[in-house]
């Protein structure tokens, strides 16, 4: 995806170099400004038309004609008439679809180029929780897990030495440390082809997280204490 401009809108731009009668997928972050486009436009053409389905035409333009059909994209659909780029607004999880290009050239050879929309949510924000932390004869096994409402996304977890091996990379990270390769902080950031967002969690020494982290952690000792106080007190 890429990022292009105008003077009225911002879009992302979805330029393809695909041949004829090929097909592309692409994402578009949902609520965004989406404009779908093929790389090389044939010169001379006689006609063009963007479907939303086979048979749901969106625009067409012919002979300096452009007429806007009655669809959902009536107020938000807009033809460019230099590139033939389709430009939609606010785009929306319904308006997923393999769109279709449709162009004539002069001698009434029909071109086709279909494009597959798909539309994402941006990704939540994850939060690091420690599952298990045990030092055992200088050693600290450490298991944390990147905790996410949608689970269609892409894991990465690194340190203070860069990422890790792309065999830990899942929602779960389990790692065994030694004091010569303790990192400061973990870092999880999740992702999906449109958006990412990332927690991260912090130590202050050797299997010692900081508080300040605003890790979700609670020590076992801690439960027992609370549950004994919670009892006295309805007694």
């Amino acid at each position: 995806l890429h990022l292009a401009s105008s003077s009225c809108y911002l879009f992302f731009l979805l330029s393809f170099t695909k041949p004829d009668g090929s097909e592309c997928s692409e994402f578009a972050l949902s609520g965004s400004n989406v404009s779908l486009q093929i790389a090389n436009l044939p010169e001379g053409y006689s006609s063009l038309a963007w479907f939303y389905t086979v048979d749901q035409k969106i625009v067409e333009w012919e002979f300096g004609d452009c007429k806007y059909f009655d669809t959902k994209f009536k107020d938000r659909a807009r033809l460019d008439l230099q590139s033939g780029a389709l430009h939609i607004q606010k785009v929306k999880k319904e308006d997923e679809s393999t769109y279709i290009l449709k162009v004539n050239g002069d001698t009434r050879n029909e071109k086709n180029w279909k494009i597959m929309l798909t539309v994402l949510d941006p990704v939540p924000k994850p939060i690091i929780k420690i599952q298990k932390m045990q030092e055992v004869n200088n050693s600290c096994y450490l298991m944390l897990s990147c905790v996410i409402q949608d689970q269609h996304v892409n894991y990465t977890w690194y340190q203070e030495s860069g990422l890790f091996p792309k065999e830990l990379q899942s929602s779960v990270l389990e790692i065994t440390l030694v004091p010569q390769n303790y990192s400061k902080f973990y870092s999880c950031q999740v992702s999906n082809p449109v958006s990412s967002q990332k927690d991260t969690i912090y130590f202050t020494s050797f299997c010692q997280p900081a508080l300040s982290s605003g890790i979700a952690w609670t020590a076992p000792w801690l439960v027992i204490m609370v549950t004994t106080v919670l009892s006295l007190l309805w007694t």
